[in-house]
């Protein structure tokens, strides 16, 4: 494992420095509902778009502790950006294990980038030479600007069973339904796709249980390769970074508009003189704490891997319970800040209230669920099989 160029350090440096940039363009962002010119670009320019890309095709192949707080940092300019670059990085790791020839194809354009999903709501179905896949993919981020798809599906097979797989597509391969039009992270660009009979050759078709599962060899390092980790807990622990850096955003934008405010009907003139204030943001900082040590944890995990480079399920479900624990605790220091923000930051203007509709829809993701997370892992530790392939 390696970074190539910019080391793991100056990936998250150059990443706060383009959170002024970023909060500058969410507006824009917003409106459009996807990201506008000038961020990718900048995005580009940082090395941010090449977090997970393989060293061997100029990438800097991050560890997820880099990625996490480098998506972190993003997040607390826009959240809707951080969340379109956790989702870059994700699916570039994701094409990462398709075969040499089709990485080959999909990296050898130096600014390529690839969305994905991973809910299999498609269907594949063998032919000669590969498959053909119709569907239809939901909430599919950043795929506008992207060159290559990482496409979920069921592999339907002649014996009657069926397997999950990811396919590697062309954007230009799909149809974009324009129907982003949403509460929160208005400018993720996460419109639907749909393909109808679509041709996969065969290399570009990949069964996901091994990904899942993740490998047991070792670079040497102490650590498992980047990519020889399971897929969810790298991708878990990095969508975490949404969550605390929305948190975060909530704070900055707090303190920012704090100086001067009032307590209308009150006697107090300075919000920051009053006992309630204070109570608030302590219980605040105190959530973010907590998210941030979740967020923390989840990173460690995937990058030290289970005992002997081995990954028990429970290994895999405590990744899930830090990832909800962190976007719980984030959601709970947003509401507080937000709520503590006055009614005139209902305003459009103000941009916590972007930030409150951010976290509320992230915490909303099926995968991102406090609550479905929690149940998984307690089925874990009693025993139980999980309730689901995406562990």
């Amino acid at each position: 494992m390696g970074i190539s160029g910019a080391g793991e350090g100056e990936l998250v440096s150059a990443a706060r420095e383009l959170r002024p940039l970023l909060r500058a363009n969410a507006e824009e962002t917003e409106s459009r509902r996807r990201l506008t010119d000038e961020v990718v670009q900048a995005l580009d320019g940082a090395g941010l778009l090449r977090l997970r890309r393989p060293a061997r095709y100029g990438g800097h192949e991050a560890d997820t502790r880099t990625v996490t707080e480098a998506v972190t940092e993003v997040t607390r300019g826009d959240g809707a950006t951080g969340w379109t670059v956790a989702v870059w990085a994700i699916s570039s790791w994701m094409m990462s294990r398709f075969p040499e020839k089709v990485q080959e194809e999909v990296f050898s354009s130096p600014d390529t980038r690839v969305s994905g999903i991973i809910g299999p709501s498609a269907v594949a179905e063998p032919v000669e030479g590969g498959v053909r896949v119709s569907g239809k993919w939901s909430f599919n981020t950043g795929v506008q600007q992207s060159g290559w798809n990482t496409s979920a599906a069921v592999l339907a097979r002649p014996d009657g069973s069926f397997e999950p797989v990811m396919l590697a597509v062309p954007v230009s391969d799909l149809t974009i339904l324009d129907d982003w039009d949403a509460a929160g992270l208005r400018g993720s660009g996460s419109v639907s796709t749909a393909a109808e009979n679509l041709f996969v050759p065969e290399e570009r078709v990949l069964p996901v249980v091994p990904v899942l599962q993740g490998s047991t060899t070792d670079t040497g390092e102490g650590r498992p390769g980047v990519y020889e980790v399971p897929f969810m807990p790298t991708a878990c622990a990095t969508i975490s970074g949404v969550a605390l850096g929305l948190a975060l955003a909530a704070r900055d934008l707090f303190f920012e508009r704090l100086p001067g405010r009032k307590i209308t009907y009150t006697s107090y003139d300075d919000q920051a003189s009053a006992p309630i204030t204070h109570l608030t943001v302590a219980e605040a900082e105190a959530a973010i704490e907590e998210a941030s040590f979740h967020t923390r944890r989840a990173a460690e995990i995937a990058d030290l891997g289970g005992p002997d480079g081995r990954w028990s399920v429970r290994d895999r479900s405590q990744v899930r319970l830090h990832m909800g624990a962190a976007c719980r605790r984030a959601r709970e220091a947003v509401t507080l800040l937000a709520d503590a923000s006055g009614a005139s930051s209902v305003y459009s203007s103000v941009p916590i209230q972007r930030v409150e509709r951010d976290i509320r829809t992230l915490s909303l993701h099926a995968i991102m669920h406090p609550a479905t997370n929690f149940e998984l892992h307690g089925r874990t530790l009693c025993g139980l099989e999980p309730n689901t392939d995406y562990i």
